[in-house]
């Protein structure tokens, strides 16, 4: 009889970042009782995935590759949005349980709820991916500002080389966690790493880049956090002079409310 196969789709890239990688991640690890296999539209995060202790990953290009990996009667855990209605459709019929895994769905690593020491005023992270330099092109939106930057997985060594060298006060990829529960400010266009930063006590202001999903927005403007669009340097400006008597939302643990909803809507 053909055993089951549970597998975990999620979006990467060097184009769109990270952001849905660090949150499966951490669904993973919740899930850790149970054989599931990562898939990531990216060989190289792939390749790179052990490191953020996931057992079982494969890359495979595109989602409509999903199909040469599962068969008919698979589980999958899908967290995208790539697909369109029919392909949702077809994927629903395709696998005996499939679960959508949206925007709104907030899932933070318990780790960072363990407050620490806010050593650093103020970092800049700017997502694991720039494919198009776009930090460089608007270095001036940071002028001034004493910052750390943390630098991201998907970026080009002579890019890296420049960003060193502009910003002597660093964090390499590795240290991504340090940074995060070490800033008292951050800021960044980048989703997860706001909802992180936020649980472990910083204030985060999130820059909506053009070339990032807009979906987030109403979640954080339920959560207080105040969002930049278009890089407006007085508009950045006024939060920081008033971000130490902004009232940001205290996130709540929910690790185990994430591990009954995925067993419940994946029928395990």
């Amino acid at each position: 009889m053909y055993k089951q196969n549970i597998y975990y789709y999620v979006h990467t890239g060097h184009r769109i970042g990270l952001d849905r990688f660090r949150r499966a991640c951490t669904i993973l690890s919740l899930l850790k009782d149970v054989d599931i296999t990562l898939l990531c539209s990216d060989y190289r995060i792939a390749q790179a995935a052990s490191e953020f202790g996931v057992e079982k990953s494969v890359g495979i290009d595109v989602v409509r590759n999903i199909p040469q990996i599962a068969y008919k009667g698979d589980k999958l855990i899908f967290d995208s949005d790539e697909a369109n209605p029919t392909m949702l459709k077809d994927m629903k019929e395709f696998f005996s349980s499939f679960l959508h895994i949206d925007n709104e769905m907030i899932v933070i690593d318990d780790k960072y709820f363990k407050i620490e020491e806010k050593t650093i005023e103020m970092s800049l992270f700017f997502g694991d991916d720039d494919y198009e330099k776009d930090l460089q092109k608007n270095f001036s939106f940071f002028d001034g500002l004493d910052l750390y930057l943390q630098l991201g997985f998907y970026y080009f060594l002579d890019y890296e080389d420049m960003l060193r060298e502009k910003f002597p006060n660093h964090f390499e990829f590795e240290e991504y966690d340090e940074m995060i529960r070490r800033s008292k400010i951050l800021i960044t266009p980048s989703p997860q790493a706001v909802l992180q930063n936020l649980a472990s006590g910083g204030k985060p202001i999130y820059i909506q880049r053009e070339d990032y999903t807009t979906a987030y927005q109403k979640v954080f403007e339920k959560l207080n956090i105040p969002i930049i669009k278009e890089y407006s340097k007085e508009e950045l400006s006024t939060i920081l002079e008033t971000i130490d008597s902004r009232k940001y939302y205290n996130l709540q643990q929910n690790s185990s409310q994430i591990y009954k909803f995925i067993k419940y809507n994946l029928s395990l």
